[in-house]
């Protein structure tokens, strides 16, 4: 039985390009010094003066400028290699964030958050767009479900540290932030002395006829490629309540403290770095649209049940259950669109079609905590993780629509365009 586990798990990370494992290592390194943000508004309140709310403002500014940076990043990635986007993206982000710790003046600290909000999210679409360059069709999911385990491993590992960092000083979350961008960065110009391209990418899977067009195309006039994106933004403005209301529940409705709270939150981490991968290679022959749907409605399903433990007095093991829940859809979602996105792009749109991607969620990461405290706040946890937990049913429609639509869509391609 051993065995057999093992050779699962060597089948789902074998065949995959080496420019795909630099990637991961470069994001690895890149994503283990991410202190800054999770402490940002500490460092701003405690630091700096600022109220909760001028904090609340600041945060707002970075989600702005990160909806800015990803389009801008996805952008150039059409004019320059996406590993040199991401290169510049690390070594201006490093510099910014030891000139964030460095300044006192308010006005100053907001143009510089913005400044680096901007930069730094750059790095997202170009890192996207690198991983897509780098994998044929086949193994692209396999590619960026690798690519989120670094980044998920880094995660885990910097805020972590930067919380032991900012006990001492917060001026060490600055340095340690800023080194560990330009230690990627250095990485990156090792790793791709010569910058992958995303001129390079072939679409395999669609006719030369159709994989012209979309090289010429915008993603504003894809309407399916639309369709995606409005279901992904709605996805995304329910995860993304993990990072605001999720705390506030587990405090207000069980009764945690801030170490069971990221025991909780580690749950998540844990399962996708011990199962995603084995997960994705498994599903990599399925219509990633229909995935998709199931991983929205498990994603929605596991946090509506948030409030019910609460209700039957359960503790610990049923929140990490619920998470547990949303982990596997978050699993069958995240890795799958990427790939629908970068199969969906020509060679030369593939950055717009990625910083599109991209800028989605970081506009998702905008409305989500605002809407979501707003609900919060006015009708209580319960009406806010059972509303998120509906809106299962219709993504999960949503998505068999799209993959139906497709499906036809190639079926009578095959049936207009006479074989060679």
């Amino acid at each position: 039985m051993l065995r057999t586990i093992a050779r699962t798990y060597r089948d789902a990370f074998s065949g995959l390009p080496r420019p795909v494992w630099l990637l991961s290592i470069a994001s690895l390194v890149n994503r283990s010094g991410t202190m800054v943000l999770p402490f940002l508004a500490l460092f701003l309140t405690e630091e700096r003066g600022f109220s909760t709310e001028g904090a609340g403002r600041a945060l707002a500014l970075y989600g702005v400028g990160a909806v800015t940076g990803s389009w801008l990043g996805g952008w150039l990635c059409d004019r320059f290699a996406p590993t040199r986007v991401m290169k510049w993206s690390l070594v201006g982000t490093g510099a910014g964030f030891l000139a964030v710790g460095q300044a006192e003046d308010r006005a100053l600290v907001l143009a510089l958050i913005v400044v680096v909000s901007i930069i730094g999210e750059a790095f997202r679409p170009a890192a996207q767009a690198a991983v897509a360059a780098a994998c044929p069709p086949e193994v692209r999911t396999r590619g960026f479900a690798l690519n989120r385990l670094a980044i998920n491993v880094g995660m885990t590992l910097g805020p972590a540290l930067g919380g032991f960092l900012a006990l001492y000083n917060y001026a060490w979350l600055f340095v340690a932030d800023g080194v560990t961008c330009l230690v990627a960065a250095f990485l990156v110009h090792l790793f791709f002395p010569t910058p992958l391209r995303t001129a390079a990418l072939k679409n395999a899977a669609a006719p030369a006829g159709q994989a012209a067009a979309r090289a010429a195309g915008s993603p504003w006039r894809d309407l399916p490629f639309l369709g995606v994106m409005f279901l992904s933004f709605l996805m995304a403005a329910a995860v993304f309540q993990v990072f605001t209301t999720f705390p506030l529940t587990l405090r207000d409705l069980y009764g945690m403290r801030e170490d069971s709270i990221g025991l909780a939150l580690a749950v998540n981490t844990l399962v996708i770095v011990l199962f995603e991968m084995v997960l994705v290679h498994s599903l990599d022959r399925r219509d990633p649209l229909e995935i998709s749907g199931v991983g929205s409605f498990l994603t929605c399903l596991g946090l509506g049940l948030l409030p019910l433990g609460a209700v039957f007095g359960w503790g610990f093991g049923y929140v990490a259950l619920s998470v547990m829940v949303w982990s596997v859809g978050e699993m069958l979602t995240l890795p799958f669109l990427a790939g629908v996105v970068a199969n969906r792009a020509g060679e030369g749109n593939l950055g717009r079609y990625m910083g599109f991607y991209v800028t989605t969620f970081s506009a998702a990461f905008v409305i989500a905590p605002l809407l979501g405290t707003w609900i919060y706040d006015t009708w209580g946890p319960h009406a806010l993780w059972y509303g998120w937990g509906s809106l299962g049913l219709p993504l999960w429609a949503g998505f068999h629509w799209l993959a139906v639509r497709e499906r036809r869509s190639r079926g009578q391609m095959a049936v207009t365009v006479p074989a060679a």
